[in-house]
Order: structure tokens, then C-alpha cells, then sequence
């Protein structure tokens, strides 16, 4: 979602760390160039205003012009103000509550509200532990209950039995009933909406407000749509009040202007990321580890957390130790590990998680590794002997013309996916350099701990 932002930004740190020395007419000059590029974003103009006052303010003291690295200096003062802008620090749900904890979820129509009612309540299932009830008060959009209801059966949740004529206000009374009766720990209310905010979807809203009384309003706004997403938090707070945001389509090709100005615009909390379409997509909003993919510097704990959860251990450790040799690897490895990376997002995902790595972002292209053709690859891979995946150098012609007609495709994409293993065995090599640092081993560490 950043790649624009965080390549704009990188050139201009990379320019400032290249010079020895700093004067003041520099890091102004730095300055009006972030300015532009976080305007670019589509932040919003009051937000960059005083973001940049507050950097240059810190910049331009005396320690930094002529600190030993000035270049870095700058760049952890940029990195600490947009923690401090983005909100200093996660914040969790308020469940330390008599059961059960009312979630009502909100929202324009298209913003993902049903699906992210759906990934809250396989996380709090699955992370915290909590038995939650799902219940949708949609009584206008064609077969929203019945969506809510089939996703809950995806991801092992209850859901209120649907009953035809009852309007949102009956629903969530007996929403209410049955999780008390029901022994539920958590309900999740998921709310009817609008494809624009009017006074009718504000009243019914309120409506249920005043009966749930819930201890969490989660608003659910798409950060595609830039800074509409920060004016429909700003209508929702006046009208219902709300406790956190939910930013969803975070991995879409947007600018990220509204993760950028929703907290210090709206004063609320984003609480939690929608980073795909999966029932588990759901990511935990950590302004730190977010500020430092946008500077290029990686989110190696969210990294090692998804790892964590995602891999299998033995696979994982094989990885790691692949990772820090640097070691060439085989087409079994490559098959392996596009399994596993699956598993975790994809590698273009992993990239930005790793300190320094978002420039590869453009090898990963030229290596055409494209998620909707792992399958085809596989297959490719399925089709080589047992010698053939062990030895790249066997593929002649012949042989690529009798595995392309065993996977069924074309010699061009046999063709494709050896370039696609030989530039991935270029960048195990750089990969491996960081495992210099510790990286790899710690997360073999942890998966070691997962028995």
C-alpha cells in the first residue's frame, strides 16, 4: 500500500545519509520534499503541516547538524514523529468486561464490514480464546444475513438464526438474549449500510447503540478510498461515537493517506489492519512496526509472528538455514518454500517486512512470480525427475519440452520458472547476508519453540 510513499521517502533519506555533513538549507530542502511526498499520499494537508514543522524543529538542532550521522539522525526523527503520529502505540479491544462483550461493527456498504466481522471472530476464537457469537442486523442488502451466517460456518462461529420481518432493533435485542443465555464471551453485532451516510442508516444505528450499549464501535472504513475514509470516521464519531477503526484493503495499490491521517484527524484509535481477502487477514495495528515499512526499515517482529503462525516448523528451519548460508537450492526447495510464502502473503509481502529489502520489491517482479501461477509452477516442478530438481543444468531443451507437456502448459512458462529459480537463488544469496544479523536464526528459534 506504501510502495509509492516508501520509495519516495527512501530516495530522499538515501540522499541526506550520502552526505557527510548537513546544513541547515538541507534538511529544509529534505523537508518541502517530504512535505510533497506525503501530500502526494493524499495525507491530509492540516497533518502534513504540522508533521513537518515538528520534524524540522527537531532536525535542525545543533545535535543533529553535527552529529557524527547526521543523515541517520533525521531519519530516526522522521521515524519517531510518524510512530508518534500514527498512535504511539497498539490498542487492543476492551473485553476485561462481564460477558458478554458487545462488538458493534459499522460502516458504509462496500467498506468489507461483514468479511471483517467474520476475521475478528475467527482471531478472538483462535488468539484470545473466546467463545463469540456473530449476529448481522442487515436487513436491506440481499442476503447479508445469510453471507454472515456462511462465513461463520467457514470459520467455526455461531451465528443468530435468521429470522425473516424482524428489523435491526428486534435482532439485537434477541442478539443479546441468546448470547447471555448462550454463554458467549463475545457478540459481534454487524450493523446495515449505506452506500453514502444519511440521516435514515445514522438513526437505525443509534437505535442499536442505545439498546447494545456496546463496549466496542468498531468503524470499518476502506483505505482505498483515501480521504473519504477519514471524513466518514469523522461523520461516524459525531453521530454514534466510536472506539476504534478497522482499515481494510490495506494491501491494495492505494496511497495511504487515510492510515496516515485517520488517528490525528479523528483522535480515535485504528485497532486492527485488513491485509487481504482470507478469514484470517486480520492484523493487530502496531504504529511502530508500520512506520518502519514505510522508511524501508522492515517489520521483522511481524514477520517472525506471521512465520510463527503460518509455517511448519521443520520447513521453517530448513528456511532459515537456507536463508543464512546463502546455500543454491533445489526445485523441491523452490516448492517448499512458494507453499510456505503462500501461506504468509506471498514473497512480495515478505519483502516489505524485511529491513532494506523493499527495493527488491522490483526483482521480485522481473522473477514474474505471480501468486495465481504457483499452481501451474508446481505442476512444471511435479513434472521433472528426481535428477532434474536437483540439477538445473540437466534442463536441455528436450527435457523442458516433455515437462511442459506433463504440466500441461507451454515450454515459454518452463522457461519462465527456471529464470524465476535462478533469480531467487540470487537473492537467497542477499538474504543470506542478513542473516548475519540474527534474523533468521531467531525466527528458527521460534519455531523451534512450537512443538
Amino acid at each position: 500500500m506504501f510502495d509509492s510513499l516508501s520509495s519516495k521517502l527512501g530516495g530522499i533519506f538515501d540522499r541526506l545519509k550520502g552526505r557527510g555533513a548537513l546544513s541547515e538549507s538541507d534538511v529544509a530542502e529534505a523537508m518541502r520534499e517530504v512535505r510533497v511526498a506525503l501530500l502526494e499520499a493524499d495525507v491530509a494537508l492540516p497533518v502534513v503541516k504540522d508533521f513537518v514543522a515538528k520534524v524540522k524543529e527537531r532536525a535542525i538542532g545543533q545535535d543533529v547538524i553535527r552529529s557524527v550521522t547526521p543523515g541517520q539522525q533525521v531519519v530516526k526523527i522522521v521515524h519517531d514523529n510518524l510512530v508518534e503520529l500514527l498512535g504511539t502505540q497498539a490498542e487492543g479491544l476492551n473485553l476485561a468486561v462481564v460477558p458478554p462483550a458487545v462488538i458493534m461493527m459499522l460502516g458504509l456498504q462496500g467498506s468489507g464490514k461483514t468479511t471483517t466481522s467474520a476475521k475478528l471472530a475467527k482471531r478472538l476464537q483462535e488468539v484470545d480464546r473466546k467463545k463469540v457469537l456473530l449476529a448481522s442486523l442487515d436487513v436491506r442488502r440481499p442476503a447479508a444475513q445469510e453471507q454472515l451466517a456462511v462465513l461463520a460456518q467457514q470459520i467455526g462461529a455461531a451465528s443468530l438464526p435468521i429470522i425473516a420481518g424482524q428489523d435491526p432493533a428486534s435482532i439485537t435485542r434477541r442478539a443479546m438474549e441468546a448470547a447471555r443465555l448462550g454463554g458467549y464471551d463475545v457478540l459481534i453485532l454487524d450493523t446495515a449500510g449505506r452506500l453514502a451516510i444519511d440521516d435514515e442508516l445514522m438513526a437505525e444505528a443509534a437505535c442499536v447503540r442505545d439498546i447494545a450499549k456496546p463496549h466496542e464501535s468498531l468503524l470499518v472504513v476502506d483505505a482505498m478510498t483515501g480521504q473519504d475514509a477519514v471524513n466518514t470516521a469523522q461523520h461516524f464519531e459525531e453521530k454514534i461515537g466510536v472506539t476504534g477503526i478497522v482499515l481494510t484493503r490495506i494491501d491494495g495499490d492505494a496511497r495511504g493517506g487515510a492510515a496516515l491521517s485517520m488517528r490525528a484527524v479523528t483522535g480515535k484509535p485504528i485497532k486492527f489492519l485488513g491485509v487481504g481477502e482470507k478469514t484470517d487477514a486480520l492484523e493487530v495495528y502496531h504504529p511502530d512496526r508500520l512506520a518502519g515499512r514505510i522508511l524501508g526499515m522492515g517489520d521483522v517482529v511481524s514477520l517472525v509472528e506471521k512465520a510463527a503462525a503460518t509455517m511448519d516448523q521443520d520447513v521453517a528451519e530448513d528456511m532459515a538455514k537456507k536463508f543464512i548460508s546463502g546455500k543454491a537450492f533445489d526445485f523441491d526447495d523452490l516448492a517448499k518454500q512458494m507453499q510456505q510464502m503462500r501461506k504468509m502473503g506471498g514473497m512480495s509481502a515478505m519483502m516489505t517486512m524485511l529491513p532494506g529489502l523493499g527495493k527488491l520489491k522490483d526483482q521480485m517482479k522481473n522473477a514474474a512470480i505471480d501468486e495465481k501461477q504457483i499452481k501451474r509452477q508446481e505442476a512444471i516442478i511435479h513434472s521433472m525427475t528426481k535428477a532434474e530438481r536437483k540439477n538445473v543444468d540437466l534442463l536441455a531443451a528436450s527435457r523442458k519440452r516433455r515437462i511442459a507437456k506433463g504440466a500441461g502448459v507451454e515450454v515459454s512458462e518452463v522457461n519462465r520458472l527456471i529464470k524465476q529459480f535462478l533469480e531467487m537463488q540470487k537473492m537467497m544469496k542477499q538474504l543470506g547476508r542478513l542473516g548475519k544479523t540474527g534474523f533468521m536464526r531467531s525466527m528458527a528459534g521460534m519455531m523451534g519453540g512450537r512443538r
